[in-house]
Protein backbone atom coordinates (compact mmCIF):
# COMPACT_ATOMS: atom_id res chain seq x y z
CA UNK A 1 0.00 0.00 0.00
CA UNK A 2 1.56 3.41 -1.21
CA UNK A 3 1.69 5.99 1.65
CA UNK A 4 1.07 9.63 0.89
CA UNK A 5 3.58 11.24 2.86
CA UNK A 6 2.09 15.10 2.84
CA UNK A 7 -0.67 12.80 4.00
CA UNK A 8 0.98 10.96 6.51
CA UNK A 9 2.55 14.30 8.24
CA UNK A 10 -0.96 15.70 8.05
CA UNK A 11 -2.43 13.29 10.32
CA UNK A 12 0.72 12.60 12.34
CA UNK A 13 0.46 16.56 13.13
CA UNK A 14 -3.11 16.24 14.21
CA UNK A 15 -2.70 13.16 16.22
CA UNK A 16 -0.04 14.36 18.19
CA UNK A 17 -2.17 17.51 18.92
CA UNK A 18 -5.43 15.12 19.98
CA UNK A 19 -2.73 13.57 22.43
CA UNK A 20 -1.43 16.45 23.59
CA UNK A 21 -5.08 17.85 24.35
CA UNK A 22 -5.54 14.28 25.72
CA UNK A 23 -2.81 14.34 28.20
CA UNK A 24 -3.89 17.90 29.06
CA UNK A 25 -7.39 17.44 30.19
CA UNK A 26 -6.25 15.89 34.05
CA UNK A 27 -4.52 19.19 34.20
CA UNK A 28 -7.37 21.31 33.41
CA UNK A 29 -8.98 19.97 36.42
CA UNK A 30 -5.94 20.38 38.76
CA UNK A 31 -6.11 24.44 37.11
CA UNK A 32 -9.79 24.53 38.19
CA UNK A 33 -10.00 22.76 41.22
CA UNK A 34 -6.99 24.67 42.83
CA UNK A 35 -7.73 27.87 41.74
CA UNK A 36 -4.90 28.30 39.24
CA UNK A 37 -6.79 29.41 36.58
CA UNK A 38 -9.03 32.04 38.96
CA UNK A 39 -5.60 34.04 40.17
CA UNK A 40 -4.03 34.04 37.00
CA UNK A 41 -7.36 36.11 35.54
CA UNK A 42 -6.52 38.97 38.38
CA UNK A 43 -3.33 39.73 36.39
CA UNK A 44 0.03 38.51 35.43
CA UNK A 45 1.77 36.15 37.84
CA UNK A 46 5.18 33.81 38.10
CA UNK A 47 5.47 30.62 38.75
CA UNK A 48 6.15 31.45 42.45
CA UNK A 49 3.85 33.84 43.11
CA UNK A 50 0.91 31.48 40.98
CA UNK A 51 2.75 28.90 43.26
CA UNK A 52 2.15 31.31 46.90
CA UNK A 53 -1.35 32.64 45.88
CA UNK A 54 -2.43 28.84 45.73
CA UNK A 55 -0.87 27.10 48.58
CA UNK A 56 0.87 24.90 45.72
CA UNK A 57 4.39 23.50 45.06
CA UNK A 58 5.98 26.18 42.51
CA UNK A 59 7.59 23.03 40.63
CA UNK A 60 4.86 21.73 39.53
CA UNK A 61 3.29 24.87 38.76
CA UNK A 62 5.85 25.81 36.85
CA UNK A 63 5.42 22.44 34.76
CA UNK A 64 1.89 23.39 34.66
CA UNK A 65 2.02 26.76 33.18
CA UNK A 66 4.80 25.52 30.39
CA UNK A 67 1.92 22.99 29.80
CA UNK A 68 -1.14 25.20 29.17
CA UNK A 69 0.84 27.96 27.83
CA UNK A 70 2.07 25.20 24.45
CA UNK A 71 -1.89 24.42 24.43
CA UNK A 72 -2.84 27.90 24.50
CA UNK A 73 -4.55 28.17 27.35
CA UNK A 74 -3.32 30.62 29.27
CA UNK A 75 -0.71 33.40 28.09
CA UNK A 76 2.99 33.68 28.40
CA UNK A 77 4.77 37.51 29.13
CA UNK A 78 8.23 36.32 28.13
CA UNK A 79 9.90 39.87 28.83
CA UNK A 80 8.73 39.79 32.25
CA UNK A 81 8.21 35.90 32.69
CA UNK A 82 4.80 36.52 33.96
CA UNK A 83 1.71 34.08 32.83
CA UNK A 84 -1.90 35.06 32.79
CA UNK A 85 -5.45 34.91 31.52
CA UNK A 86 -6.69 36.79 28.30
CA UNK A 87 -10.05 38.32 28.99
CA UNK A 88 -11.03 35.46 26.07
CA UNK A 89 -9.27 33.18 28.15
CA UNK A 90 -10.44 34.17 31.46
CA UNK A 91 -14.12 34.06 30.15
CA UNK A 92 -13.90 29.84 29.54
CA UNK A 93 -11.82 28.46 32.49
CA UNK A 94 -11.68 31.18 35.39
CA UNK A 95 -16.00 31.82 36.09
CA UNK A 96 -17.84 28.96 36.69
CA UNK A 97 -20.65 31.28 37.02
CA UNK A 98 -20.49 32.38 33.64
CA UNK A 99 -21.71 32.26 30.19
CA UNK A 100 -19.03 29.23 29.07
CA UNK A 101 -17.57 26.95 31.64
CA UNK A 102 -14.75 25.02 29.60
CA UNK A 103 -13.32 22.92 32.93
CA UNK A 104 -16.97 21.68 34.07
CA UNK A 105 -17.08 19.62 30.25
CA UNK A 106 -13.57 18.17 31.95
CA UNK A 107 -15.34 16.37 34.82
CA UNK A 108 -17.74 15.07 32.32
CA UNK A 109 -14.49 13.75 30.52
CA UNK A 110 -13.29 12.36 33.71
CA UNK A 111 -16.54 10.52 33.81
CA UNK A 112 -15.72 8.55 30.50
CA UNK A 113 -12.84 7.25 32.01
CA UNK A 114 -14.55 6.18 35.35
CA UNK A 115 -16.84 4.34 33.30
CA UNK A 116 -14.27 3.20 30.77
CA UNK A 117 -14.74 -0.75 31.70
CA UNK A 118 -17.90 -0.65 31.13
CA UNK A 119 -18.10 1.18 27.85
CA UNK A 120 -15.56 -1.80 27.29
CA UNK A 121 -18.17 -4.42 27.96
CA UNK A 122 -21.42 -2.53 26.58
CA UNK A 123 -19.09 -2.67 23.15
CA UNK A 124 -18.66 -6.64 23.44
CA UNK A 125 -22.76 -7.08 24.90
CA UNK A 126 -24.86 -4.52 23.39
CA UNK A 127 -25.97 -3.78 26.96
CA UNK A 128 -26.60 -0.31 28.67
CA UNK A 129 -25.49 1.49 31.95
CA UNK A 130 -27.71 4.06 33.62
CA UNK A 131 -27.19 7.42 34.61
CA UNK A 132 -26.94 6.85 38.13
CA UNK A 133 -24.14 4.03 37.82
CA UNK A 134 -21.71 6.58 36.27
CA UNK A 135 -19.10 8.46 38.96
CA UNK A 136 -20.51 11.33 40.55
CA UNK A 137 -18.47 13.69 38.48
CA UNK A 138 -20.59 13.18 35.82
CA UNK A 139 -23.35 15.19 37.65
CA UNK A 140 -21.37 17.78 38.66
CA UNK A 141 -19.78 18.04 35.29
CA UNK A 142 -23.50 18.17 33.62
CA UNK A 143 -24.15 20.76 35.88
CA UNK A 144 -21.73 23.09 35.50
CA UNK A 145 -21.45 22.47 31.31
CA UNK A 146 -24.81 22.78 30.72
CA UNK A 147 -25.49 25.30 33.16
CA UNK A 148 -23.30 28.08 31.66
CA UNK A 149 -24.92 27.96 28.11
CA UNK A 150 -28.20 27.82 30.65
CA UNK A 151 -26.93 31.29 31.19
CA UNK A 152 -25.90 32.64 28.25
CA UNK A 153 -28.88 32.14 26.56
CA UNK A 154 -32.06 30.61 28.59
CA UNK A 155 -33.64 34.01 29.08
CA UNK A 156 -31.86 36.23 26.61
CA UNK A 157 -32.94 33.76 23.40
CA UNK A 158 -34.16 30.31 23.80
CA UNK A 159 -37.14 31.08 25.43
CA UNK A 160 -38.03 34.29 23.82
CA UNK A 161 -37.77 32.31 20.42
CA UNK A 162 -40.84 29.79 21.79
CA UNK A 163 -44.45 31.93 20.63
CA UNK A 164 -45.87 33.38 23.80
CA UNK A 165 -43.79 32.29 26.64
CA UNK A 166 -42.46 35.04 28.02
CA UNK A 167 -45.60 36.44 28.39
CA UNK A 168 -46.75 33.41 29.93
CA UNK A 169 -44.21 33.14 32.44
CA UNK A 170 -44.23 37.08 33.50
CA UNK A 171 -47.98 36.75 34.45
CA UNK A 172 -47.89 33.33 36.17
CA UNK A 173 -47.32 29.61 34.25
CA UNK A 174 -46.81 26.29 35.58
CA UNK A 175 -43.90 24.78 34.07
CA UNK A 176 -42.10 20.97 34.41
CA UNK A 177 -38.38 20.68 33.81
CA UNK A 178 -38.43 17.13 32.63
CA UNK A 179 -35.08 16.06 33.57
CA UNK A 180 -33.40 18.37 35.39
CA UNK A 181 -30.80 17.11 37.26
CA UNK A 182 -29.27 19.43 39.69
CA UNK A 183 -31.97 21.72 39.02
CA UNK A 184 -29.95 24.72 37.10
CA UNK A 185 -32.09 25.45 34.23
CA UNK A 186 -35.34 25.07 36.61
CA UNK A 187 -33.80 27.44 39.32
CA UNK A 188 -32.36 30.10 36.34
CA UNK A 189 -35.84 30.16 34.89
CA UNK A 190 -37.66 30.40 38.80
CA UNK A 191 -35.28 32.83 39.56
CA UNK A 192 -36.20 34.92 36.69
CA UNK A 193 -39.99 34.07 36.68
CA UNK A 194 -40.89 34.32 40.25
CA UNK A 195 -45.02 34.55 39.13
CA UNK A 196 -44.45 31.30 37.53
CA UNK A 197 -44.28 27.66 39.60
CA UNK A 198 -41.73 25.23 38.34
CA UNK A 199 -41.45 21.60 39.25
CA UNK A 200 -38.17 19.51 38.09
CA UNK A 201 -38.69 15.95 37.81
CA UNK A 202 -35.53 13.13 37.49
CA UNK A 203 -35.57 9.69 38.03
CA UNK A 204 -31.89 10.25 39.70
CA UNK A 205 -33.23 10.29 43.57
CA UNK A 206 -29.27 11.77 44.21
CA UNK A 207 -29.85 14.73 41.58
CA UNK A 208 -32.67 15.47 42.97
CA UNK A 209 -31.67 15.62 46.73
CA UNK A 210 -28.56 17.92 45.28
CA UNK A 211 -31.48 20.20 43.29
CA UNK A 212 -33.40 20.79 46.39
CA UNK A 213 -30.36 21.98 48.40
CA UNK A 214 -30.24 24.06 45.60
CA UNK A 215 -33.16 25.70 45.95
CA UNK A 216 -33.19 25.71 49.74
CA UNK A 217 -29.62 27.39 49.11
CA UNK A 218 -31.37 29.99 46.57
CA UNK A 219 -34.55 30.30 48.68
CA UNK A 220 -36.90 29.89 45.70
CA UNK A 221 -40.11 28.92 46.97
CA UNK A 222 -41.29 28.93 43.10
CA UNK A 223 -39.19 25.51 42.74
CA UNK A 224 -39.58 22.26 43.74
CA UNK A 225 -38.03 18.73 42.67
CA UNK A 226 -39.67 15.33 42.41
CA UNK A 227 -38.27 11.67 41.79
CA UNK A 228 -40.20 10.56 38.60
CA UNK A 229 -39.84 9.17 35.20
CA UNK A 230 -40.44 11.06 32.72
CA UNK A 231 -43.74 9.24 31.18
CA UNK A 232 -45.02 8.68 34.71
CA UNK A 233 -45.09 12.36 36.66
CA UNK A 234 -49.19 12.60 37.81
CA UNK A 235 -49.38 16.34 37.43
CA UNK A 236 -50.99 17.97 34.37
CA UNK A 237 -52.05 21.11 33.09
CA UNK A 238 -48.45 22.35 32.40
CA UNK A 239 -48.35 25.38 30.41
CA UNK A 240 -44.93 24.70 28.92
CA UNK A 241 -42.78 21.75 29.68
CA UNK A 242 -39.34 21.97 28.70
CA UNK A 243 -36.38 18.72 27.97
CA UNK A 244 -32.88 20.28 28.31
CA UNK A 245 -30.67 17.79 26.83
CA UNK A 246 -32.15 15.05 27.88
CA UNK A 247 -35.09 13.16 25.36
CA UNK A 248 -32.68 11.27 23.17
CA UNK A 249 -31.19 9.57 26.31
CA UNK A 250 -34.69 8.47 26.77
CA UNK A 251 -35.63 4.73 27.47
CA UNK A 252 -38.99 5.38 25.16
CA UNK A 253 -38.59 9.09 24.16
CA UNK A 254 -42.12 8.33 22.09
CA UNK A 255 -43.90 7.62 25.22
CA UNK A 256 -42.31 10.63 26.78
CA UNK A 257 -43.32 12.62 24.21
CA UNK A 258 -46.91 11.40 24.14
CA UNK A 259 -47.01 11.88 27.94
CA UNK A 260 -46.15 15.50 28.01
CA UNK A 261 -48.62 16.09 25.23
CA UNK A 262 -50.81 14.84 27.94
CA UNK A 263 -49.73 17.05 30.57
CA UNK A 264 -50.05 19.84 28.81
CA UNK A 265 -52.63 22.30 28.60
CA UNK A 266 -54.49 22.43 25.19
CA UNK A 267 -52.18 25.66 23.95
CA UNK A 268 -49.20 24.30 26.15
CA UNK A 269 -45.76 24.63 24.90
CA UNK A 270 -43.28 21.88 24.63
CA UNK A 271 -39.35 22.93 24.57
CA UNK A 272 -36.88 20.87 23.63
CA UNK A 273 -33.63 21.40 23.85
CA UNK A 274 -30.98 18.76 22.32
CA UNK A 275 -27.17 18.75 20.71
CA UNK A 276 -26.96 20.53 17.46
CA UNK A 277 -26.70 18.33 14.97
CA UNK A 278 -27.82 18.02 11.53
CA UNK A 279 -29.75 15.02 9.58
CA UNK A 280 -26.83 13.36 7.32
CA UNK A 281 -24.05 11.56 9.51
CA UNK A 282 -21.57 13.24 6.72
CA UNK A 283 -22.85 16.86 7.82
CA UNK A 284 -21.68 16.40 11.80
CA UNK A 285 -18.11 15.12 11.07
CA UNK A 286 -16.72 18.30 12.55
CA UNK A 287 -15.52 19.46 15.92
CA UNK A 288 -18.78 19.91 17.27
CA UNK A 289 -19.82 16.53 16.29
CA UNK A 290 -16.69 14.80 17.14
CA UNK A 291 -17.83 16.19 20.89
CA UNK A 292 -21.16 14.89 21.11
CA UNK A 293 -20.68 11.83 19.28
CA UNK A 294 -18.17 10.98 21.99
CA UNK A 295 -20.07 11.58 24.43
CA UNK A 296 -23.05 9.97 23.00
CA UNK A 297 -21.29 6.67 22.66
CA UNK A 298 -20.08 6.49 26.24
CA UNK A 299 -22.66 8.29 28.00
CA UNK A 300 -26.26 8.61 25.76
CA UNK A 301 -26.55 5.81 24.41
CA UNK A 302 -25.61 3.55 27.20
CA UNK A 303 -28.52 5.37 29.28
CA UNK A 304 -31.21 4.46 26.55
CA UNK A 305 -29.98 1.05 25.99
CA UNK A 306 -29.78 0.24 29.78
CA UNK A 307 -33.83 0.77 29.53
CA UNK A 308 -33.93 -1.06 26.23
CA UNK A 309 -34.46 2.16 24.79
CA UNK A 310 -34.28 2.85 20.93
CA UNK A 311 -30.60 5.12 21.63
CA UNK A 312 -31.24 8.22 19.43
CA UNK A 313 -27.51 9.35 20.73
CA UNK A 314 -26.76 12.70 20.84
CA UNK A 315 -26.56 13.55 17.43
CA UNK A 316 -30.05 12.38 16.36
CA UNK A 317 -31.20 15.47 14.23
CA UNK A 318 -33.84 17.56 13.88
CA UNK A 319 -35.72 15.25 11.47
CA UNK A 320 -35.48 12.28 13.77
CA UNK A 321 -36.83 13.99 16.59
CA UNK A 322 -39.88 15.04 14.64
CA UNK A 323 -40.45 11.17 14.11
CA UNK A 324 -40.53 10.73 17.62
CA UNK A 325 -42.05 13.78 19.02
CA UNK A 326 -44.88 14.68 16.07
CA UNK A 327 -44.94 10.79 14.47
CA UNK A 328 -45.27 9.07 17.77
CA UNK A 329 -45.73 11.88 20.40
CA UNK A 330 -49.13 12.95 18.78
CA UNK A 331 -47.71 16.55 18.46
CA UNK A 332 -49.03 18.43 15.69
CA UNK A 333 -46.88 21.31 15.63
CA UNK A 334 -43.50 21.45 15.37
CA UNK A 335 -40.88 23.65 14.56
CA UNK A 336 -36.85 24.79 15.19
CA UNK A 337 -37.07 27.89 17.65
CA UNK A 338 -33.71 28.43 17.37
CA UNK A 339 -30.06 27.30 17.49
CA UNK A 340 -26.56 27.76 18.92
CA UNK A 341 -23.29 26.03 17.64
CA UNK A 342 -24.17 23.49 20.63
CA UNK A 343 -27.79 23.08 20.89
CA UNK A 344 -31.26 23.25 18.47
CA UNK A 345 -34.47 24.50 20.24
CA UNK A 346 -37.40 22.63 19.04
CA UNK A 347 -40.57 23.89 19.91
CA UNK A 348 -43.89 21.49 20.04
CA UNK A 349 -47.55 22.34 20.55
CA UNK A 350 -50.37 19.64 21.00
Amino acid sequence: MAVDEGKLNEFLGKAVGDLGAAMSAALVLVGDRLGLYRELAKGPLTSAELAQRTETHERYVREWLGNQGAGGYVTYDAAANKWFLSPEQALCLADPNGPVDMPGAYNIVQATFHALHRTLENFESGQGMEWGDHHPCLFHGTERFFRASYNANLIASWLPALDGAVARLQSGARVADVGCGHGASTLLMARTYPSSSFIGYDYHAESIRVAREHAAAAGLNNATFEVADADGYPEKDFDLIAFFDCLHDMGDPVGVSRHARAALKSDGIAMIVEPFANDRVQDNLNPVGRVMYGASSQICVPVSLARKGPALGAQAGEARLREVVVDGGGFTRFRRATETPFNLVLEARP
